[in-house]
């Protein structure tokens, strides 16, 4: 056991570091061991930080009994061995107090009131953060896609306030792979995958090297037992030589360093055996050609000092091209800072040298842990935040989300959440287990069209963590949504209502606007349809080809005659003149009367001759100041268009020579017959309303038409008489603001 221990301490880290964990886990309770392993838990506290912390360690033993986890683990020794792992990061008093009561909700329903009363506010918020991240346990071992176990990774820092819940969580996972790899139990692979997905990669991101180290090669260990065997025996062989020509380094290069009035502290460093695999695999390399097998760390107390010891370095022995990185002047995305440095040393083999100052130390090991600082008070239990200056670094850990270091997948998916904010995103749970991301403020509907557009279009309710919940109240981390739909519908128009807050995210909105324009279309469509083949009927030709129809309209295909029907800028005498004769001229339906100004001049002058006749297209109804052209009709003067009239494109587009310029004339007493379409909640008296404003405003109406459709909303169709298209946009301002009027425009 011994050399088990002295084999690990130096593949792994620090000797007394591992003996403290066989203490945890292999020693009795009770008497002088049991004493032993409260005082590693208790290092750094003072008398009253002790008392406190024993009556947390004492209602853990009477709480636990001999209560297990779902590993097998008993619940007791895995409490006290996270208290003794945060302990060794320097952490404080409550989070070693809530490390040991992390399991208290399974034994005490009511432990907030017992824990407030006994350890404050703080350590209660600490154990709730914890119980909150229990339900991820069983989703990130059955998360399985590499997408779902990258947003779990985001989840578990979204899903708490307070960083210590994660650092308590990432002390448990290390316990339990310790106790795994020591009972050799068979769902320790499950654990280890998991482990290696989530918890690492979340424990290098927050910068705490003593987790990352240990959890990668522990979980390598259980995955890998053969693989990592190898290369601890490959350590060992050639330990006592690696560890004599260290020594001798180390005595070099304190002598250089003090030549030139540098004061550094030179260690060896620990080997990490995932590490060399993993570069043994990347790089294709043999277990000699790794470099960092022998290593070493210069501490020093500048950041100059830092560059003066490189020169050192690269003075006694040669540097490897291509080996040297910078994290000083570029920090990693966890805020990493150091030098690194290859050199072929006298015997042919390579070192590697890290070269950092004692603070960029503590955060390489520690990370957030480091920073998490704390100054004793007069007052038992109370504690406050010493290090005002890294409130900023701590803000920086709510935009974990990033991730930069660990993705490397680059596909639009992982892309688009590489670009999200923590503080702008939340992430709830389909009953499946499935993570959906959406941003703040987002309702079930927002997540029911992320699923599924047809699942939105056919919600009706939603069941947040098992109770109704309405469709238009924001969502929270961590719930779990069951979308209640029907059979066949579709969305309703209050669901764009800004005020009444159904949808938060454009995505959904724009499914929903799709859905109606679609909608509208559709209906559009069918009035058209009727239209032709009554046309067709009345001509006696129902079996004519409307694809060839279609063509000599001038459309791209049937369905856009169809719709252009509809919209009624397809006329009857259009279609009479397309089926009699392929001879004739395929032109415009019946003129409006054109009106003139008092001194009887004609209010549209072409080419700049004035009392030319000339006629207002029905299909268009142009007015002041619309852009217009003329065309020269057979025997009925010239046909004034708006420039973006479909009718007048199709005849342009096959006699551009019967084109012509036309302009407004002067006269400005004249009225212009104007399309107007009204789309409004369908309601009783709307059409009163509607009418009583154009009567107030002393406008002519010579035309209505009006049509409810099933999902209550009412189309409304005017022809209005207008002076101008300036007075129409007044007109139009004043319907919207009618209640239950959704848009007016022109048609």
């Amino acid at each position: 056991m011994a050399a088990d221990l002295s084999q690990c301490a130096e593949v792994r880290g620090v000797a007394a570091h591992q003996a403290m964990v066989s203490v945890v886990h292999s020693l009795p309770l009770e008497g002088a061991a049991g004493q032993e392993t409260f005082d590693l838990a208790a290092i750094g506290l003072d008398d009253e930080a002790r008392d406190r912390l024993l009556r947390a360690w004492n209602r853990a033993v009477a709480l636990y009994a001999d209560r297990k986890l779902g590993t097998g683990e008993l619940v007791l020794p895995h409490a006290q061995a996270m208290a003794v792992i945060l302990a060794a990061l320097n952490l404080d008093l409550d989070t070693r107090v809530a490390a040991l009561l992390f399991d208290i909700a399974d034994d005490l329903p009511d432990y907030r009131e017992a824990l407030l009363a006994d350890h404050g506010t703080t350590v209660v918020d600490l154990v709730t953060g914890l119980e909150r991240l229990a339900p991820l346990r069983l989703l990130t071992r059955n998360s399985g896609a590499e997408q779902q176990t990258e947003i779990l990774r985001k989840m578990m820092l979204a899903m708490v306030a307070d960083i210590r819940v994660v650092l308590i969580r990432l002390a448990s996972r290390t316990q339990t792979l310790r106790w795994l790899v020591d009972q050799k139990v068979t769902q320790g692979q499950e654990f280890a995958r998991e482990s290696l997905d989530i918890y690492a990669p979340l424990a290098n991101r927050l910068g705490v090297w003593q987790f990352k180290w240990e959890l990668e090669d522990l979980s390598f260990r259980l995955l890998e037992p053969e693989t990592y065997k190898r290369i601890a025996k490959m350590l060992d062989q050639r330990r006592i030589e690696r560890e004599r020509f260290i020594a001798d380094a180390i005595v070099r290069l304190r002598s250089e360093l003090a030549n030139v009035g540098i004061d550094a502290e030179v260690i060896g460093r620990p080997k990490h055996i995932y590490s060399i695999w993993n570069k043994m695999r990347a790089k294709r390399l043999d277990f000699d050609e790794v470099y960092d097998v022998r290593a070493l760390r210069i501490i020093v107390a500048e950041v100059r000092d830092c560059y003066a010891a490189l020169g050192i370095v690269h003075h006694l022995w040669s540097p490897i091209e291509g080996e040297f990185d910078d994290y000083i002047a570029q920090p990693k995305g966890n805020n990493y800072r150091s030098l690194h440095t290859a050199v072929v040393v006298e015997d042919g083999g390579s070192l590697e040298v890290q070269i950092r100052t004692a603070e960029m130390n503590q955060h390489a090991e520690l990370g957030v842990a480091a920073h998490w600082r704390y100054k004793e008070t007069s007052s038992v239990g109370k504690t406050a935040i010493a290090d005002n200056s890294y409130d900023n670094k701590i803000a920086l850990l709510r935009q974990l989300v990033s991730w930069r270091d660990e993705v490397t997948d680059s596909t639009p998916w992982v892309e688009q959440f590489k670009r999200a904010a923590l503080d702008d995103t939340i992430y709830v749970l389909t009953p499946q287990g499935r993570v959906v991301d959406l941003p703040q403020n987002a309702t079930p509907l927002d997540f029911a069209y992320r699923l599924h557009t047809d699942l939105g279009h056919r919600c009706r309710g939603a069941r947040v963590d098992g109770q109704m919940w309405p469709l238009n109240k924001p969502l929270r981390n961590g719930q779990t949504v069951d979308i209640v739909s029907v059979r066949e519908g579709g969305p309703s128009r209050d669901w764009l209502s800004a005020t009444q807050g159904y949808l938060a995210t454009q995505g959904a909105k724009r499914k929903v606007r799709q859905w109606f324009a679609v909608q509208e279309t559709a209906e559009t469509q069918a009035h058209g349809r009727a239209f032709v083949t009554r046309e067709l009927q009345r001509e006696g030709q129902s079996q004519a080809n409307l694809e060839a129809l279609s063509a000599k309209l001038g459309f791209r295909n049937v369905e856009a005659m169809f719709v252009a029907a509809g919209h009624g800028e397809l006329g009857q005498r259009q279609i009479q003149l397309a089926l009699r004769s392929d001879l004739q001229e395929v032109e415009p339906t019946p003129p409006v009367i054109t009106r003139r100004s008092r001194a009887g001049e004609s209010q549209v002058l072409v080419v700049g001759v004035d009392k030319l006749l000339t006629q207002l297209g029905r299909c268009c109804k142009p007015a002041p100041p619309d852009a217009i052209l003329g065309f020269v009709t057979r025997g009925r003067g010239v046909s004034i268009h708006r420039n973006e009239c479909i009718n007048f494109r199709h005849l342009a587009s096959r006699h551009p020579e019967r084109v012509i310029a036309a302009e407004w004339g002067t006269a400005t007493d004249g009225v212009y017959a104007i399309d107007v379409q009204v789309e409004a909640q369908d309601r009783q008296g709307l059409l009163r309303d509607i009418s009583e404003l154009l009567s107030r405003e002393k406008i002519n109406v010579t035309a209505v038409k009006t049509t409810s459709r099933k999902d209550a909303t009412a189309r409304m169709s005017f022809t209005i008489e207008i002076a101008s298209t300036a007075a129409l946009q007044r007109i139009l301002a004043l319907l919207g603001e009618v209640a239950g009027v959704y848009s007016a425009k022109r048609i």
